[in-house]
């Protein structure tokens, strides 16, 4: 009885580790060809998946029209991720983005000629535990942890992922796509409230990223 039930937490320990280091993320629909996204590092050493076209002329959109983010496919506040969360995240996702873009070119408030359109999804907002630390897989260490998880004690990560779109604001035009994801301040236990705070340091390292990817492709 014993080794079977150390068997089945060393299988879920397993399962939990992949997918701490799976580089997938889900596709929602939200952008225009999810197939032609690769790999790419950010400005800030983040894995991401994009996409520019290769037609896009360096120094074309000289501003930017920035939509109001939305969460994609939409989102039911729940009592751990509240209507208040919700808002919260995307209020301060549009911020983050205005303040970052606006220093690298002149923000709209409607489309036009020689502008870009930036059209910015919430895809996922969730609290999951953590996966297992190198020094819990001792059988001892293994077994307390595997009751930890099961009591619902252990510490969670506060998930967020984000798609964009870019488009030409004449044509309407995809002109790029972006996916990621990141992991904001951990929670105590699986009865913590997930609050904006807790994702906001991923959300200006996103916004962040987008203005000096910008600056680049405009050399």
């Amino acid at each position: 009885m014993r080794s079977h039930c150390l068997m089945s937490l060393l299988c879920t320990a397993s399962l939990s580790l992949s997918a701490c280091t799976s580089t997938n993320v889900e596709h929602t629909g939200f952008l225009h060809d999810y197939s032609v996204l690769q790999e790419h590092t950010s400005p800030s050493g983040q894995d991401v998946l994009g996409w520019v076209s290769p037609a896009l002329a360096r120094g074309r959109y000289t501003q930017a029209y920035l939509a109001p983010s939305q969460f994609f496919p939409s989102t039911e506040p729940t009592v751990r991720i509240p209507l208040s969360t919700l808002a919260g995240v995307t209020d301060y996702y549009d911020a983050a983005l205005r303040h970052e873009l606006g220093k690298v070119m002149q923000l709209v408030s409607t489309p036009g000629p020689n502008t870009l359109i930036v059209r910015p999804a919430i895809t996922r907002v969730a609290a999951s535990t953590q996966g297992l630390r190198f020094y819990e897989w001792l059988p001892v260490t293994l077994l307390a942890a595997g009751v930890s998880t099961a009591t619902g004690i252990r510490d969670q990560d506060s998930e967020i992922a984000t798609e964009v779109s870019f488009e030409d604001g004449s044509t309407g035009e995809v002109i790029a796509e972006v996916m990621r994801k990141g992991t904001g301040v951990p929670l105590d236990n699986n009865k913590q409230v997930l609050t904006a705070d807790d994702v906001k340091v991923v959300l200006d390292g996103w916004a962040s990223d987008l203005g000096k990817s910008y600056v680049a492709l405009r050399r």
